[in-house]
Formats: structure tokens, sequence, C-alpha cells
């Protein structure tokens, strides 16, 4: 039954082509629930067998990424505020946990952005306190495209992987070399977010001994 349902899904893809990718990964990067796991490994399986480009592929998933995102970053912008100040007590959000929630974005938004991005379930709700704490729009566009990039293109090349050296795309073998490549790339942002860290506390001490 589910080997059927990614047969379907495959010739779903297809037909829609780059545009279906857009809208796919559109809807995943909102709230809406349309894994990325169901949508790049079988553009790049389709990539494999010659139907789809590798790179218009790529660029089709982190442009449908960022559209997602914004939606998710302007009602933020729009409505959150007003929300806050009108239920936040009710869950335990007061004015000053506020302010300090955008001290910390205002100073660590960009690679909160960034590795939020390549984590599953925050990938989906980073884009709202961006947009609460109104991150710079050019800086929450790049940094949301950098590490949509970065899981478009692990998916897709699994997909393509899968495709050339299996034949065919399983829905057991993508959720385990998605779980490989999640175990892999844990480290790899941990190691980034100590680079960050360390960097950000330089350039403190520099700033203030240069005072």
């Amino acid at each position: 039954m589910l080997e059927q349902f990614v047969d379907w899904l495959l010739r779903v893809l297809l037909d829609l082509g780059y545009p279906g990718i857009i809208l796919l990964m559109a809807m995943e990067s909102s709230v809406l629930p349309v894994p990325s796991e169901l949508v790049m490994p079988p553009a790049g399986y389709w990539v494999a067998k010659g139907e789809m480009n590798f790179w218009l592929v790529l660029a089709s998933g982190v442009t449908g990424s960022i559209l997602g995102a914004l939606v998710n970053y302007y009602g933020a912008l729009l409505l959150g505020r007003p929300l806050i100040a009108r239920f936040g007590k009710y869950v335990l959000l007061s004015a000053k946990a506020l302010e300090r929630s955008e001290r910390y974005f205002a100073s660590h938004g960009e690679i909160s952005t960034l590795i939020g991005r390549m984590l599953p379930v925050i990938r989906h709700l980073i884009s709202i306190p961006a947009g609460l704490h109104r991150m710079p729009l050019p800086k929450f566009v790049l940094y949301t495209g950098l590490g949509a990039g970065v899981w478009c293109a692990i998916l897709t090349w699994i997909g393509w992987f899968l495709g050339r050296n299996e034949g065919m795309l399983r829905s057991e073998e993508v959720h385990r070399m998605v779980g490989r490549a999640f175990w892999i790339l844990i480290p790899a942002l941990i190691v980034a977010a100590a680079a960050y860290v360390i960097w950000h506390r330089r350039r403190g001490a520099a700033a203030r001994g240069g005072a």
C-alpha cells in the first residue's frame, strides 16, 4: 500500500514539474503538513532518471521554502504582537520575556534561522520568531535560503542516489537514509553553533576593548 502511494507520488510530481515542487515546499515550509521528505527525494529520483535537472529541482525547493517561510514571517510580524499583548498572560508570556527574546533574536537571529531550517519541527516554526522580532527581511531570506538549500540538497541527493542504485524509490530506504543524514548533520550543526558562539564572544570582547 505504501509503495503504491510512493509510485503515485512520483507520477504526480513528474506531472506537476518544477512549479509543483515550489508549491509543495511552500506548503511544507509554512504550517501545512507536507513533509519535505515526500517532495525532494522523489524529485531527486527523477533527476537520476534524466527527467528533471538537479539545479532546477534545488532552486525550486529553496524558492518554495522561502515563500512558505515568508507566510509565517509576515503572519507573525503583522499579528504576533497584538495576539501576545492580548493573550500572552494566559500562556505565561510576559512583556519582559518578550523583550529578552527580542534581544536574543537581534543578536543571534541569523544563526538561529540558518540552523533552525535544517532541524525537524523547528524549520516549520523558526520563521515565527523571526517575524515577531522583525528580523531584517534580506537577512531572513538569505539565511532561510541557505538553510533550506542544505536540507533540500541532502534530500534531493538521497532521491538521486536511490534512483541510480536501487532502480526505484522505496519509502523505507528514504527514511533510513534521511535518518542517517540527520545524524551526520547534527554534529556539523553543533560545530557550526560552537564556532559561532566563539566568534560572537570574541567580537563582543573586541568591541568592548576598543570602546
